[in-house]
């Protein structure tokens, strides 16, 4: 095993062995170039400073004896390259854009003349990029805030690369991401396979593959995004790359405001869900509001400089959800426990399917027949004894609002309409210091919190149901959520030679999601007469994870009924979820300059402890229902009739023995 770790870490080491000078730094720059005489003649021993034009720090280094030079570990920024050499006039080049990640070759030919004549040149150099081969798009900061970018959310902006693709008919629920980031493959793979980074330190959420901080746009100073051909040092990347580098002060102070607002004022009517009046209006009540800012400047000129942002968010977004519940018929008639209960309305709707059953909406005896569903007895009329009714089924069904609207098949299908809003509120901020310690150490630290809060009451009322809390980020959601998510990213370079240069990185991030249920606390199946579900025997905390309503699920082929109840797959819900997740990582990269070559090794280094105590099928249970047990052999049937009889086709819980059971990596 020992020799089997040697080789590993002696593989590792050498990675990247470059002619001319190749580099690659998740956070840093580099500026490398050729001096020549008005001959061609490479011109060795040439002193070249390079300034940032917003710090005033410079750092100094000399041409090779083949003209080349190179200087690497720059801060992302705008800088000045001037060229020195006895018998020669002194050249400046301006206005050299410098991105993390990225080299930019700055070449001069060199004039003859005294050294107090100075040529100065402004404007960027050529910007095609022949020190790398990675394919990606580099996005400064003018591109980040002016970018059309709805809700200013930061990982929109990898959409704006080749071969990706956002993820449609399927997200993470709000209760998890409402930081809302997007899932998108990146040239067919899987969205979890994309790397997040922020000032070079992993912002990947291991478990659930999403962005932990999701940046303010006004905090960035640029991003990348990177789909092919990246270096090893983003090695955990297998579909692409993306990362940004939150901004740093300068000499002069700079400062942002924004703020932005939606409402429903003048927005369109859904035909489908909002031609009817509920609680008096046609489209509720609906506010979105983004807000923040940002300064920087020096705290010491020249030497120590700080950055710092907010973003806040309130959102109050209405949506109009379009449900199938029993009619008023049903619900007048099943209720009783005398006579019948009258389904005929579904006759000929609904029902069956299975197989390439007929869909007659007729319901069959499920205490008749065989043992496989055949030779069972109709109701005639589908007039169904109330006596055979669940009396569970029939408190349940107290549980729905009369139906609002004439829907369609008879009334029997999409005949409730609901309205609401549910609040999500943001408050994001971050701090930034960097510190020019002396000409050889630059340090940068960076603070990061996100704290979020998302709640929506279920459409159904008592029945629970899909709610109207969690957009803009995932709407549907019943329930709540509190969220708050933490980054640190520390970095150090330093310079021993200037053949010898080395840089470390600390970072850590806190990924903490707590869910509740819209009913949690409550006992209602229990209070029904439904036992094992609400289970209140087996200590305070068993309790209150199996407290609320259960998932009711409708199986069928054309369901008669919308699923109800609480839930990941109801009510956009994992809940209750106890999650902890925290990763600490150590970086260091070490670049030898041998000559016109380079070679550079180092290490990434991640402990990684995840708590995660979900609820991916509800606690108090999920019940499905279908139409097979009210069918004739697979014909007719409806899932509310096998409701009705309390037959429950299949069942399942999620169950945990330890809800401190954490994971190390």
């Amino acid at each position: 095993m020992t020799k089997r770790w040697v080789l590993s870490l002696i593989a590792c080491a050498f990675l990247v062995l470059a002619s001319n000078w190749g580099f690659s730094q998740a956070v840093f720059g580099n500026i490398v170039g050729t001096v020549t005489d008005p001959q061609g003649a490479a011109v060795p021993n040439v002193t070249v400073t390079v300034t940032s034009q917003t710090k005033n720090t410079s750092v100094t280094t000399t041409t090779n004896d083949s003209g080349n030079f190179s200087v690497t570990h720059l801060i992302p920024d705008v800088y000045k390259v001037k060229f020195e050499s006895s018998g020669f006039k002194t050249f400046e080049q301006g206005d050299v854009p410098v991105s993390a990640d990225g080299t930019y070759r700055v070449d001069t030919q060199l004039q003859v003349g005294s050294a107090t004549e100075t040529l100065e040149i402004t404007g960027e150099p050529p910007q095609l990029q022949t020190d790398k081969s990675d394919i990606a798009l580099q996005f400064n900061s003018t591109y980040v805030q002016n970018l059309p970018n709805f809700n200013r959310n930061f990982t929109n902006l990898e959409l704006a690369s080749p071969g990706t693709q956002k993820l449609t008919g399927w997200s993470h629920a709000s209760t998890e991401n409402p930081q809302a980031s997007q899932q998108i493959f990146v040239n067919g793979q899987h969205f979890s396979g994309t790397n997040y980074q922020l000032d070079g330190t992993d912002n990947q959420d291991p478990i659930l593959g999403i962005i932990v901080i999701n940046p303010n746009l006004d905090a960035v100073t640029e991003a990348k995004v990177a789909l092919q051909q990246y270096d090893a040092e983003m090695g955990k990347a297998v579909a692409g790359y993306v990362t940004a580098q939150t901004k740093s002060g300068s000499n002069d102070f700079h400062g942002s405001a924004f703020w932005y607002r939606r409402s429903g004022a003048n927005q369109a009517r859904d035909p489908f869900t909002q031609y009817k009046l509920v609680n008096g209006r046609f489209i509720p009540p609906t506010k979105w509001q983004q807000y923040g800012g940002s300064i920087g400047g020096p705290i010491m000129k020249n030497k120590l400089f700080f950055f710092g942002d907010y973003e806040g968010q309130k959102a109050s977004v209405g949506v109009n959800n379009q449900y199938s519940i029993p009619t008023a018929q049903v619900e007048q008639t099943c209720s009783q426990t005398t006579g019948f209960c009258d389904l005929s309305q579904y006759l000929g709707q609904a029902g069956g399917g299975g197989g390439g059953g007929f869909q007659t909406g007729q319901v069959f005896n499920p205490n008749t027949g065989t043992l496989q569903g055949t030779g069972r007895t109709a109701f005639p009329g589908n007039l169904i004894p109330n006596n055979l009714i669940s009396p569970q089924a029939r408190a349940i069904l107290g549980f729905f609002p009369a139906p609002n609207s004439n829907g369609n098949n008879n009334g029997t299908l999409n005949n409730y309409i609901a309205g609401g809003a549910g609040p999500l509120t943001a408050n994001n901020w971050d701090g930034r210091i960097d510190w020019v310690a002396s000409p050889t150490i630059n340090l940068f630290g960076r603070y990061s919190q996100q704290w979020f809060s998302v709640s929506g009451a279920p459409g159904l009322g008592k029945a629970g149901g899909t709610g109207f809390g969690g957009c803009p980020s995932g709407c549907g959601l019943a329930g709540s959520s509190n969220i708050h998510n933490y980054s640190v990213s520390v970095g150090v370079t330093k310079t021993f030679s200037q053949s010898w240069l080395a840089d470390f990185r600390f970072g850590w991030m806190h990924y903490n999601p707590e869910t509740h249920k819209f009913f949690e606390g409550t006992t209602p199946m229990s209070d029904i007469g439904v036992p094992g579900l609400n289970i209140t025997n087996q200590g305070a905390q068993q309790a209150l994870f199996t407290s609320g309503l259960p998932a009711f699920q409708m199986n069928s082929d054309s369901a008669t009924l919308t699923n109800f109840g609480e839930g990941l797959n109801v009510g956009r819900c994992n809940c209750p979820l106890i999650e902890r997740e925290n990763q600490y990582q150590g970086v260091t990269n070490w670049t030898k300059i041998w000559g016109n070559h380079s070679i550079k090794f180092g290490a990434d280094i991640r402990s990684a402890s995840n708590l995660r105590v979900p609820s991916d099928a509800n606690r108090t249970g999920v019940l499905n229902f279908d139409h097979l047990t009210t069918s004739n052999g697979g014909i007719g049937g409806i899932d509310l009739a096998s409701f009705l009889f309390g037959d429950v086709a299949s069942f399942n819980r999620f169950v945990s023995q330890t809800l401190t059971a954490s994971e190390h990596q």
